[in-house]
């Protein structure tokens, strides 16, 4: 950039930040716990881990503040009361998702699931689930879909030979093939090209979301070449989500998601249908749906392999429950999920206390409105904090920040379902992929303890329970050995 359009872009910025201290300060915004920087905003006061940051602003200014990203107001709503009145009760209100940095650069506004918002965003979500269903979501067939691709995974662990093992690669490898055989019908090798170079990229996504963050708040930042690779990164993966739709279009529509959409969109059409659905659409719904199905639930599942180390007792307890309950001669099906109920209380104590998303994903206000007396500015971006909520003291108790599968379960030993249990989100924007990820968790988890004790590669000493922050909370990387279970 010459020295010209610099100038241009911090006197504009100027003029931004002017507007935003001053005009909007006579629109009662929700308070910010610091003053903005011109031009900035907050950016220079943010911590690289928001999470403490956030729960002291709560502390400060209460349950709902604002923040400046360069002129974009980002309200956070906190408490669980709060975060469901504004995202459950005036769904029709906040549901919308604003236009991303990426989507800009591609030339490619608003298309799929995530980053969609109004008639197109609900056409692509109805349509993406009622197929979906039609591949097992909810029912047996996907059990079962799981559970083959849960023995590869297992096999795979077993390779290890109790010697010291990081377990994400091999889990994202597992979990991807799920999701990749339902859009696509085909089973991946794990060692197939494509497949790792898929996998590649979407880690390098998840890694550095942030950043895209970062420039859909700031965009003369596009500029600089670092940026640049992200735009790179996306059009890796779609480029192999084109590929896997050319593969997969013409098949039987019986056979897999994207040629059960294609088949969908042409009867639309024939019989006269005003539809959205188109080959764009499908292919960021396909790009979604990837990205969704892989990484949260590796993420937890890493989480509760971690806890499992720090917490020996709890594995045990897990453990004697599945061979009190089944016991070694079969592998767990989705069919004994019911008795095994401290196995589901630990999972739903991972959830919660690793909350993986805790800001979930942003939403946008697409006119002025108000929450309790303030004024939310046409534009303003929106976000649940689910920290306030899944780690809140005042709903499970003084020992909130420790990991105790107790909580779950209530005096007559049944798993408790609390309302505020939100791990999936609130409201219209839940995750589109909850039943299957509660399905996968079950499945995975129980056939890990019942064939491993996991230990850490120092007796009395297991790895930290730290995490790198990013759009996702992951573990930081860590190893265990995986000691194969003497079953006689």
């Amino acid at each position: 950039m010459d020295i010209i359009t610099l100038g241009l872009i911090f006197f504009t910025s100027m003029l931004v930040y002017a507007y935003y201290r001053f005009a909007k300060k006579s629109l009662n915004v929700p308070p910010c716990p610091v003053r903005p920087w011109p031009i900035v905003g907050h950016l220079l006061t943010l911590k690289a881990d928001q999470r403490p940051q956030f729960k002291q602003w709560r502390e400060q200014c209460g349950d709902i503040f604002s923040i400046y990203l360069g002129s974009k107001l980002l309200v956070v709503i906190n408490d669980f009361d709060l975060i469901r009145d504004t995202f459950v009760k005036r769904a029709d209100d906040f549901s919308d998702r604003p236009i991303m940095f990426i989507d800009e650069n591609m030339g490619d506004l608003g298309r799929g699931i995530v980053f969609t918002s109004g008639q197109l965003w609900k056409e692509q979500r109805s349509v993406a689930l009622s197929t979906l269903r039609k591949f097992g979501f909810g029912k047996n067939i996907l059990a079962e879909r799981i559970q083959e691709e849960v023995s590869h995974y297992l096999d795979q662990l077993k390779d290890s030979g109790g010697k010291p093992v990081d377990i994400k690669r091999i889990t994202i490898e597992s979990t991807a093939n799920i999701i990749c055989s339902i859009l696509t019908g085909k089973r991946f090798d794990y060692n197939d090209t494509t497949f790792q170079r898929l996998l590649l990229e979407i880690e390098v996504f998840f890694s550095s979301n942030q950043q895209a963050a970062v420039v859909t708040f700031f965009p003369f930042l596009k500029y600089l070449p670092g940026h640049q690779k992200l735009v790179q990164n996306v059009k890796s993966i779609i480029n192999i989500m084109k590929d896997f739709i050319v593969k997969s279009k013409d098949k039987d529509p019986e056979d897999n998601f994207i040629a059960s959409y294609v088949a969908e969109r042409d009867s639309r059409i024939a019989s006269g249908e005003t539809t959205t659905m188109d080959e764009m659409n499908l292919l960021r719904s396909v790009f979604d749906l990837i990205n969704a199905g892989t990484e949260t639930t590796t993420t937890t599942i890493c989480w509760f392999v971690l806890y499992m180390l720090n917490y020996p007792q709890v594995q045990k307890k897990i453990y004697d429950e599945i061979n009190t309950q089944i016991g070694s001669g079969h592998v767990p099906g989705i069919q004994d999920r019911p008795k095994l109920v401290y196995l589901n209380a630990a999972i739903k104590e991972t959830q919660r206390l690793a909350s993986i998303l805790p800001q979930s994903v942003v939403r946008i206000c697409s006119k002025t409105l108000n929450i309790r007396n303030y004024t939310i500015p046409e534009g303003s971006f929106i976000a649940p904090n689910l920290d306030s909520v899944l780690l809140d003291k005042n709903i499970w108790g003084s020992d909130a920040d420790v990991f105790n599968p107790d909580r779950f379960i209530d005096a007559k030993g049944q798993l408790k379902k609390p309302e505020e249990f939100i791990p999936f989100g609130v409201g219209r924007r839940v995750c589109l992929g909850e039943s299957m990820a509660k399905t996968e968790l079950f499945l995975y988890l129980s056939s890990l303890i019942q064939r491993f004790h996991l230990l850490p590669v120092h007796p009395d000493q297991p790895p930290p329970m730290d995490y790198i922050h990013g759009i996702t909370m992951i573990p930081k990387p860590y190893q265990l050995k995986l000691i194969e279970r003497n079953h006689t």
